[in-house]
């Protein structure tokens, strides 16, 4: 007898079902409520009925529980203060797409030494989620396994689907059943269409291979996601943050009657992977609300306690503490003034 399956499999770990492991890390009624009346926040600014900012703000990648713990805070006091203006949701980003190899986020490797201990890595991802909902953050993250939200989805206000998969047809069908806001990233080459297409597709309804609360795999069909927003995130050709982009990008949005709502990612290639200019990137888009562009609804920023980033792999105790080991973040301190300046920009533009 020939063998044919399984040839180049290794090992192969069963993970508890979702289901199991939110009974084992469940979320309180506080959580939940935190998690309901952001997302119909979220609803109510990307239909243009609410006219505060989005701002997805914090670290790359979460990989030090301490110092993320200790950037909460200073979220959630800022974020109180300027609530009227801006709607702030901290970026809890577990898992990190690569073009090759390398550290592939807390989820797959949450022990950062190469032994992929998923399971641990989610349960980390869930009960670290917890403790930023208790602080009453709002939470966001990219998606890029399409199992993890049947574990992680009751935690999270927000989701993108990054530009390497924004042309993916697993992520647009996943993305029309997640209960919670959506953005699109255009691709990699600076092309919107791949974007346009996942809303088109995620906001109508898909039938598609999936698991069941309890592990089973299963036929999904979903109703379509109508909270649905373009991400513009720059591209091979340079940024796409001006104002002819913007235009291009609401062009593109009418022509499918679809919510006009864009996010501008002051990071990637925006700002040239420089992290030092995300304030100046994020300085022009607030001149443009300022100029009244109202599908501008939100901005999103890399930050972290330290500026900068730091190689890795490398021993763990060399690591400096609150900075990034995936893109390089701007500090604390020139996140405050960013969001200060933002919450002004939005009180004489859109409050006055």
């Amino acid at each position: 007898m020939h063998q044919v399956t399984n040839l180049r499999i290794t090992d192969s770990e069963p993970l508890p079902s979702p289901l199991e492991m939110v009974t084992d890390i469940p979320r309180s009624d506080h959580q939940l409520g935190v998690i309901a009346r952001s997302r119909a926040a979220l609803h109510e600014i990307i239909h243009g009925r609410d006219r505060r900012l989005i701002g997805v703000v914090g670290p790359c990648s979460i990989h030090d529980l301490t110092a993320c713990r200790e950037y909460a805070e200073k979220f959630i006091a800022l974020s109180r203060e300027l609530e009227d203006r801006l709607f702030l949701l901290m970026r809890v980003y577990f898992e990190k797409p690569r073009t090759t190899v390398g550290w592939k986020g807390l989820i797959m490797d949450p022990q950062l030494n190469g032994t992929c201990d998923i399971p641990g890595g989610l349960r980390l991802a869930r009960s670290f989620l917890g403790e930023v909902l208790d602080l009453g953050i709002p939470t966001a993250t990219e998606l890029l396994d399409p199992i993890t939200p049947q574990y992680l989805a009751d935690s999270l206000s927000w989701a993108a689907i990054g530009a390497r998969t924004s042309e993916s047809q697993t992520h647009r069908q996943m993305a029309s059943g997640l209960s919670m806001p959506v953005g699109f990233k255009n691709a990699t080459s600076g092309d919107l269409k791949a974007a346009v297409n996942g809303i088109i597709a995620a906001t109508q309804s898909q039938t598609f291979l999936g698991i069941t609360e309890d592990g089973r795999a299963s036929a999904v069909t979903t109703g379509g996601n109508p909270d649905c927003q373009i991400i513009l995130r720059g591209g091979a050709s340079g940024p796409n943050y001006g104002p002819e982009f913007v235009g291009y990008a609401q062009s593109f949005l009418k022509e499918i009657d679809g919510p006009c709502s864009l996010m501008i990612d002051c990071s990637h290639a925006n700002s040239g992977k420089d992290p030092a200019r995300q304030p100046e990137v994020l300085d022009a888009v607030l001149d443009q609300v300022q100029s009244g562009a109202e599908s501008i609804h939100a901005f999103m920023v890399e930050s972290h306690l330290h500026s900068g980033s730091q190689s890795f792999p490398r021993p763990l105790n060399e690591l400096d503490y609150g900075v990034s080991i995936t893109d390089g973040c701007i500090d604390w301190s020139s996140t405050e003034a960013c969001l200060r300046r933002a919450a002004e920009v939005v009180d004489k533009a859109r409050f006055s």
